[in-house]
Formats: C-alpha cells, sequence, structure tokens
C-alpha cells in the first residue's frame, strides 16, 4: 500500500441534526487505544505466571492532533463544547483506511503560532462511551 497523505486526515464534529461537519484538517495525529488489564492471577495459576481477565479492563481512545481550523465559526464550535463541557460525536477521518467514530470530551484546546505562519490549534479528545471504527470500502 502507498502512504497516506497526513494532510487528508480530518476531525468531523455533529452538527446536532445527523451529519457532521468538518472542523479542520489535521496536521499531525496520534491515536492511542488501551484497553486495562485486570489480573487475574490466584494461587491456582500454573507456575504462578499472571493471568489475564479477558475483556474486564476498562478501554479508552485517545486522540491528539494539531492542525488549522477550517474557518471561524469552527474555531467557535470547538470552543464552545469546550467551555460547555460537551461530549459530541465526533469524527476522525483517516484516508483510505476508514473513520473512527464516538462520544469525545476535549480535554485539552490550545492555539498558537508563529509570527510568520497561520495560527493552528492543538486538541485532545478523550473517548467518552464506545467507539466504533468503519474500515474504507
Amino acid at each position: 500500500m502507498a502512504g497516506q497523505r497526513g494532510r487528508d486526515i480530518l476531525l468531523k464534529i455533529s452538527d446536532g441534526a445527523g451529519g457532521f461537519e468538518t472542523v479542520a484538517g489535521v496536521r499531525t495525529s496520534r491515536i492511542a487505544l488501551n484497553a486495562g488489564a485486570v489480573d487475574g492471577t490466584s494461587l491456582d495459576s500454573p507456575d504462578a505466571w499472571r493471568e489475564l481477565v479477558a475483556g474486564a479492563g476498562v478501554k479508552t481512545a485517545r486522540v491528539t492532533g494539531r492542525g488549522v481550523f477550517k474557518d471561524a465559526a469552527s474555531d467557535a464550535r470547538m470552543r464552545a463544547v469546550f467551555f460547555a463541557g460537551d461530549a459530541p460525536d465526533l469524527q476522525l477521518v483517516l484516508p483510505d483506511f476508514g473513520v473512527m467514530a464516538g462520544l469525545f470530551l476535549i480535554s485539552e484546546l490550545t492555539w498558537g503560532g508563529a509570527y510568520d505562519s497561520e495560527a493552528e490549534f492543538s486538541v485532545t479528545l478523550e473517548s467518552a462511551g464506545k467507539i466504533s471504527f468503519e474500515a474504507a470500502a
């Protein structure tokens, strides 16, 4: 498979009417999926080897990204979600791979920029419910 262009990664937020609107193109991003381990080791564990309880741990997703907002309305929407403490439906579109979607809380939202470049934002999203991944067709 050929490499994918990072500039094609999109962050979309629910418009409240069943659709999604693009908030930003994400220049750099990181997606971390975690499943907490639950230790089920007991005196009966073979040769004292650790045993983990399958499916018992808490699953989380954390998305961090940096990019440029599409427009002032997109910036305003993300600020409103952050200050309200909402956890809206979000989509992270990964070209040629698929779409990760679910409820996310914005745990960090920052702005910055160099004097000779455009202003950009950084965001950290924490899963707030079940996350799905639909592979690209």
